[in-house]
């Protein structure tokens, strides 16, 4: 196992959230503790689901101050990136997978003044962001198959964490390395231990009986002490 020293973030995805009451939610998960809030932007393309838009998006921009990041799980980013930078996205990820340039892509990102992220599906190898470790603020590593919520985390994603980790060290990058996907209490220290620190999570906390702040305050001390082991 690697760890890692930096500090461990906490960034729900607002998936499990009620859609009809986002501004509240969005408030309540800063009132919790939270670092960011991730919004999981799905075209119905390049996975099977459809979710936020840049409009309902912005629309929850003026109640908190915490950043927003927005995962981009769409066919064609390049041509929506700029909105979701309009609506109040500081970080965006793209995905490898869907990216024939991806060196032009997240320079164009970098361009728009946010912060260029790139994500990786579980059969994706970790040498698909070995070279563009240079342009990049964050690699998100997914330890599902994305598109829906609530799926069981995949522990044999934890090598390849493993495995980036030691690239952006061994190449001093100040890059941060995020998971998504069945994160919780239990699963929170194996993507630690290997080199996690940003755990996007989702319906463990949404689901927690007592509540969002215990839920993020317990991933985040589960994650700390196993990063650090």
């Amino acid at each position: 196992m690697v760890g890692t020293d930096r500090p461990i973030s906490i960034a729900p995805s607002v998936l499990p959230a009620d859609f009809s009451r986002l501004g509240e939610e969005v408030i309540a998960l800063e009132k919790a503790g939270v670092d960011r809030i991730q919004w999981d932007v799905m075209d119905g393309r390049f996975v099977p689901n459809l979710t936020f838009g840049p409009d309902v998006i912005a629309s929850t921009r003026g109640l908190v101050s915490v950043p927003f990041e927005a995962h981009l799980m769409v066919e064609a980013p390049d041509e929506l990136a700029a909105r979701y930078v309009e609506a109040g996205c500081e970080l965006l990820i793209v995905h490898a997978e869907a990216c024939p340039h991806l060196h032009r892509t997240l320079g164009h990102i970098n361009e728009l003044g946010a912060t260029a992220a790139v994500a990786l599906n579980p059969s994706t190898p970790p040498e698909a962001v070995r070279y563009v470790l240079d342009l990049v603020g964050m690699v998100l590593v997914m330890t599902v198959n994305p598109g829906f919520g609530g799926q069981a985390y995949i522990d044999t994603m934890e090598p390849k964490i493993s495995t980036i980790r030691r690239w952006i060290v061994e190449g001093g990058y100040d890059v941060d390395l995020e998971v998504d996907g069945g994160i919780g209490p239990v699963t929170a220290a194996g993507a630690a231990a290997a080199g996690a620190n940003v755990l996007v999570a989702g319906s463990a906390l949404f689901r927690d009986p007592e509540g969002l702040g215990h839920a993020v305050d317990e991933i985040r001390a589960v994650g700390s002490r196993a990063a650090r082991q």
